[in-house]
């Protein structure tokens, strides 16, 4: 085990030292005012940012990944992680068990969230604590707070798998061509993200360097970007009523009204109530940006989700049976699905391990920034290639325990910069969390009992999230002609194949009784309506043989015209020049008082 520091192991008597020296810190942390509570200043964490009141511009200190930290401030912190994740760790279980999904019975729905939350916490705890694989250079996990939750990227192939395997008869319905329940599906889900995860193994054994450039920004950014545009039209239609059968209201039947006529309040699909339902999520994870403490900003979704249950319950929305018939405890494995492999969705499946994998490596580097730590050099390459294997580690792992695969999140980079935190007791106390709420399965009764419409204010929000992460990741690179073209091939038909999903769902006719090739017909129509899919591959394929050309260097004006910017910018804020924006034997006086170039003096250097 590996603990981020260089420690010389000594003869056996300073072995038995350093343990014992160890037991005896932390006795007095739990023994001791200083130990237990510190001299931290805990009212920084809940002060709200409200106009006209006073703010305090001194910083709170900064905790290293291994200083010395008070278990409060630790388990306070970890209970803030665990906040700000939880909303990304239940979404997937709850979308993919219920309508539109694999229309699971409740209690297996409520199994799924808890266990989601158990899983999430345990495996959390492999990449903090980072193992050195026995001689060998390789590590699993990475060392840093880094968490992991169930991945959004495994929805829409998900989605659109079960979809194929109702239309297929792999899945069940009744006469009247409703969903039942499909536990076998969502088994073939998980046995195929277990044969897959494979590929995400086998790269993290890749350097780096290698990986970036197989796998560049040109690549992952869209992909990333188009995963978030399919999601947001799920959030959008729980947001007005529900994503199962109600959503094309149908004039009769058990979903004439949303989410069924036996709801507590059902409604039309798209009624005014069920709008404004999730408008006050949205608007209340606005106002915690704006007016909220530090602690609130990290939070401010799961106080989104909270606001619009506090209104759902007062309404009548809130279907009660449920949480009452849930038991007291669950754990992994109360429920068990049959693993199979499903053809069909191995390729879309590849993808997902593959923007997993180069989603790890941005994160990581996000993570090593936020942390004070180096984002180049040895150190660095091995914390990536062990975050990486053990992100394709958590993947099989996650589907043996009957979860979806497994992402590393980074929206608890934001946490550690806003609490100044990267000290790896956080990250523990937030594992902790997790397994507590996951095992009172009570709480994930009342999370699965939650209206599809506030639901849907809150995962509006994270999957525009998701989509804004792939804008950041294509900003990165330079735009060339090449680049362009290359984005506008990839995203053409993969916005398309987004827009219009059964485009290609009339193309094979064939009904005969080769089962090996209509599920093979059945998996390129799936990859080829799985728009991010077809945008990866589309994308790497291009990448790979479009050469780059002379003219695809940046112009020396543009270069010099970015330089100069960038200088301006930081001498106009009174911070000085960095290197990268003076360059070579400029002062921050130089660029202050340089003039900048007019469109004519441009077109005139460019000639």
């Amino acid at each position: 085990m590996d603990d981020g520091r260089d420690v010389t192991i000594g003869p056996d008597m300073s072995r038995r030292k350093t343990f014992g020296e160890r037991l005896r810190r932390l006795g007095k942390s739990f023994t001791t005012k200083e130990g237990l509570i510190g001299t931290y200043d805990y009212g920084f964490l809940f002060r709200p940012n409200v106009p006209f009141m006073k703010k305090d511009r001194r910083a709170a200190p900064f905790f290293g990944l291994n200083d010395k930290m008070p278990v409060f401030l630790a388990l306070l912190l970890g209970f803030q992680h665990a906040l700000a994740m939880l909303a990304g760790v239940i979404t997937p279980p709850i979308i993919l068990s219920g309508q539109g999904g694999a229309n699971l019975p409740p209690d297996q729905a409520q199994y799924l969230v808890s266990t989601s939350l158990i899983v999430c916490g345990i495996l959390s705890s492999i990449q903090i604590t980072r193992f050195h694989i026995y001689k060998t250079p390789y590590f699993v996990g990475t060392g840093l707070i880094s968490v992991v939750g169930t991945s959004f990227a495994t929805i829409p192939v998900a989605t659109g798998a079960l979809a194929q395997m109702y239309e297929t008869g792999f899945c069940p319905s009744d006469s009247d061509g409703n969903p039942l329940p499909c536990p076998d599906g969502y088994g073939a889900i998980l046995g195929t993200a277990c044969v897959c995860a494979l590929l995400e193994i086998l790269m993290s054994f890749t350097p780096p360097v290698l990986l970036k450039k197989i796998f560049p920004p040109l690549v992952t950014g869209p992909t990333v970007m188009l995963i978030g545009v399919k999601l947001i039209e799920s959030g959008f239609k729980n947001w007005a009523g529900g994503n199962g059968n109600c959503s094309s209201r149908p004039e009769e039947g058990l979903f004439r009204l949303c989410p069924t006529i036996n709801a507590p309040r059902p409604l039309p699909w798209g009624s005014a109530e069920f709008i404004g339902l999730g408008f006050l999520v949205f608007v209340t994870i606005i106002f915690c940006e704006r007016f909220g403490s530090p602690i609130m900003k990290s939070t401010s979704v799961v106080l989104g989700l909270l606001s619009g249950c506090i209104v759902a319950g007062a309404c009548g929305y809130f279907d009660r049976s449920g949480i009452d018939s849930a038991p007291a405890a669950s754990f992994i494995w109360v429920h068990t699905y049959k693993l199979s492999v499903y053809g069909p969705i191995i390729l879309p499946l590849l993808a997902v391990y593959i923007v997993l994998a180069m989603e790890a490596i941005g994160d990581i580097t996000a993570t090593c920034d936020v942390s004070k730590l180096e984002v180049d050099g040895p150190i660095y390459d091995s914390r990536i290639q062990g975050g990486v294997l053990a992100d394709g580690l958590n993947g099989i792992l996650a589907a043996l325990c009957t979860i979806t695969p497994m992402s590393t999140f980074a929206q608890n980079n934001g946490v550690i910069a806003l609490t100044r935190c990267a000290n790896r007791k956080a990250g523990y106390a937030c594992c902790f969390w997790l397994i507590v709420m996951g095992v009172f399965s009570k709480f994930a009764a009342a999370l699965v009992a939650i209206p599809g419409a506030v639901l849907g204010g809150m995962t509006t929000f994270l999957f525009a999230a998701v989509a804004v992460s792939g804008i950041r990741i294509i900003s990165t690179i330079p735009f060339t002609r090449r680049n362009r073209f290359i984005l506008t091939a990839a995203l053409a038909i993969g916005y398309g194949a987004t827009l219009v999903p059964d485009w290609f769902a009339y193309v094979f006719t064939y009904g005969g009784p080769n089962r090996a090739l209509l599920g093979f017909f059945n998996a390129i129509e799936l990859v080829l309506e799985t728009g991010f899919a077809v945008t990866a591959f589309l994308a790497l394929f291009l990448n790979l043989i479009l050469p780059e050309e002379i003219e695809d260097d940046i112009p020396e004006f543009v270069a010099e015209e970015r330089e100069h910017n960038a200088a301006w910018g930081k001498a106009a804020d009174g911070k000085g020049v960095d290197e990268e924006g003076l360059g070579a034997g400029r002062s921050s006086s130089d660029v202050a008082t340089a003039p900048k170039l007019t469109g004519a003096e441009q077109a005139v250097k460019r000639e």
